[in-house]
């Protein structure tokens, strides 16, 4: 049985840069605090964990005085920032440079739609870490919405400037867009919507990459952490592109009886999803041979 680790798979970019930063400063002093969990991997935590890095909380984070804190890849809403200056936090700020450029542009959206009445729509999930950075550069007054039943959240009348969490799959984005413009359109006739293409390229070209190496193999074994929202996405890639497809969060949850007369074996996952476990999945699964 053939066993193959897809390539493009594993941490994006802004994880590595977070992950990196971390290791940095736990091997000079050997504790660093971080503003919830670096990465949606909970081995990947407990390896950071064991290095001394501390997750904490914003209830915890606001009790904090004279210490470093790391800013993981999601990104921060301003408030963070203030709270860290008032405290003489030192934050390490590893946020992706992604999700910044996409804070900044929110906040220029967010001004323009204030000064014609108008509204921000940002396509995502509702409370996640990096949504919660963006609803912030707009004073919290952003609408989010997860799809598209929750879009009587918006007021049609107005104009609209959207924009998407970096991770979320383009397709579901573009539906989105639709359905708002059809509604815009039936209720005047008239449509004043303004999208963003906001999706990180990174992660979307993952979609039609993970397709095709699904297809190749008669089993895939897709590896993330069940918090991750990146992970939930990519993996309904891989179930629609081949049936076979099995979400496991680490090597226990492998069930042998999945492999029943199969010739290939495709390992992947999401952009928190560590190369190392991976490979332990990997070399589990070869010893079924």
């Amino acid at each position: 049985m053939e066993v193959e680790i897809d390539t493009n798979s594993g941490f994006c970019f802004g994880v590595v840069y977070a992950i990196k930063k971390a290791e940095e400063e736990l091997s000079k002093f050997g504790k660093l605090y971080c503003l919830g969990d670096i990465v949606h991997n909970n081995l990947e935590v407990e390896r950071l964990k064991l290095m001394g890095l501390i997750t904490i909380d914003y209830e915890e984070f606001k009790n904090l005085r004279n210490c470093s804190v790391l800013i993981r890849a999601h990104g921060e809403p301003p408030e963070t920032y203030l709270i860290a200056q008032k405290n003489n936090i030192a934050l390490l700020d590893a946020t992706c440079p992604v999700v910044l450029r996409l804070q900044h542009n929110i906040k220029i959206g967010h001004d323009d739609m204030s000064s014609q009445d108008g509204q921000i729509i940002i396509y995502g999930k509702e409370g996640h870490a990096e949504v919660n950075g963006l609803v912030g550069q707009t004073n919290g007054k952003a609408i989010v919405v997860g799809n598209v039943n929750e879009l009587d959240k918006i007021d049609f009348s107005k104009p609209i400037t959207i924009f998407s969490q970096t991770t979320q799959n383009n397709e579901s984005y573009r539906e989105i867009i639709s359905e708002i413009k059809k509604r815009m359109e039936k209720l005047s006739g008239e449509v004043v919507l303004t999208s963003h293409d906001s999706t990180c390229r990174q992660v979307s070209s993952r979609q039609t990459e993970l397709k095709n190496f699904c297809k190749k193999h008669d089993v895939v074994i897709f590896v993330s952490g069940k918090k991750s929202s990146n992970g939930k996405v990519l993996f309904q890639v891989c179930k629609e592109a081949n049936p076979r497809t099995y979400f496991v969060s680490e090597l226990i949850e492998v069930d042998k009886i999945w492999f029943n007369e199969s010739d290939s074996v495709g390992i992947c996952g999401a952009t928190s999803t560590p190369r190392w476990l991976m490979e332990k999945i990997s070399d589990e699964i070869k010893q079924f041979n």
